[in-house]
């Protein structure tokens, strides 16, 4: 008997019904939307800042690190190792640097010597003409700023002699980076050339990582890496770490906001139509308890009435809300998010919550006086 009276009130009030199922179903696509994006915005974001360069560094302790004058040297090998000891799944890249500020055709640059095909991975937001990767048999090959190239007038595929301490070396033309800072002005060669050159065997500057993650997991990995490496300072590199962090959590605090004030209204709908449908079915209520309904069942199966709705709504929301959230990954992020399993029951259950909340003018049915209610007639 209770199913079938809770048919009958569904069927009987659907053009009310339908304002409160569509005001639920908009509130669970969106709300599904944000929370499918909530999981997975940190690692679109770390994506998106791994694009800004390195955000760990690996430098001597106690000296400055300029690009032309090292204050320090470290040992190429104790660094290797401890990295290859500290091992990180979240590590995208590292590469060692030595700079010395030698000569190429007769003038003044810096070169810097690296891990050539570490490079695209450490500085993605660089663009090359050419190659990263120069062939094995291009093992004298280098990359050169853009500038450097207009000065000399290069082009991908010339040779360039570099000098440095009375030592030569002749290097082809692999790529050229334009990077948009001061790397543009600099010459990129491989660390074994920039180390026979400066007469500095097994010695670099600095070394920087590409590690993915929170400040807080970037954080941790950097203590690890600092135990490992007691003679030198390992420390996150903080305008990228810092504004990383500060992001996703202006992010989060935004998608959490949107998410309470979206079911605040969407509940002050459904209580707008409950509110019209209570005195509506004042009539109905007054007949039940006539009949020897208690106040109990009468608001008990109100409230279910409600509760199909929400549950109805959450899940058509829900399965509404994985399409809406795609569509916003591809637009913000340029990769669809993948949608979770385990947002269709949190929108269902929250959707249930928002329509009994906002069904308390149903709950006053109870006090209905039959005597009062035939009496007006």
């Amino acid at each position: 008997m209770f199913w079938r009276l809770l048919c009958k009130l569904l069927r009987g009030s659907g053009e009310r019904l339908a304002v409160a199922i569509l005001a639920l179903v908009s509130c669970a696509m969106v709300v599904s939307a944000l929370l499918n994006l909530e999981f997975d915005i940190e690692r679109k974001l770390t994506q998106e800042f791994r694009t800004l360069g390195a955000n760990l560094l690996i430098s001597p302790r106690n000296g400055q690190i300029t690009s032309s004058s090292p204050a320090e040297l470290m040992s190429e090998s104790e660094v290797s190792a401890a990295i290859q000891s500290v091992k990180e799944n979240n590590v995208v890249a590292a590469a060692p640097f030595l700079y010395i500020v030698g000569s190429a055709q007769n003038t003044a640059a810096v070169i810097a010597g690296t891990n050539l095909e570490a490079l695209p991975k450490l500085e993605p937001a660089w663009r090359i003409e050419g190659q990263w990767k120069p062939a094995p048999a291009q093992r004298t090959a280098c990359l050169v700023g853009r500038n450097v190239a207009q000065q000399l007038k290069l082009t991908v595929g010339n040779a360039l002699n570099l000098t440095y301490l009375r030592k030569n070396r002749r290097l082809n033309v692999a790529g050229i980076i334009d990077a948009g800072g001061a790397e543009d002005n600099q010459v990129f060669v491989g660390l074994p050339e920039a180390q026979y050159l400066a007469g500095l065997p097994g010695q670099i500057s600095f070394a920087q990582l590409s590690v993915s993650g929170t400040t807080t997991s970037i954080s941790y990995y950097a203590a690890r890496l600092a135990s490992a490496l007691p003679a030198y300072e390992v420390k996150p590199i903080r305008q990228i770490t810092e504004a990383e962090g500060d992001l996703l959590s202006r992010i989060r605090l935004l998608i959490v906001s949107m998410i309470v004030l979206i079911s605040v209204l969407t509940a002050l709908c459904v209580l707008g139509t409950m509110a019209a449908l209570a005195m509506e079915r004042r009539q109905d209520v007054g007949l039940m308890k006539a009949l020897g309904g208690s106040i109990g069942q009468i608001v008990t199966l109100f409230m279910a009435e409600v509760g199909v709705l929400g549950a109805a709504g959450g899940f058509i929301g829900a399965i509404l809300g994985w399409g809406l959230s795609r569509w916003m990954g591809q637009r913000v992020f340029g990769q669809a998010i993948s949608p979770r399993w385990e947002i269709l029951p949190v929108t269902t259950i929250l959707m249930v919550a928002i329509a009994l909340a906002g069904a308390l003018p149903l709950r006053l049915l109870g006090k209905v006086k039959p005597a009062i209610i035939f009496r007006e007639q």
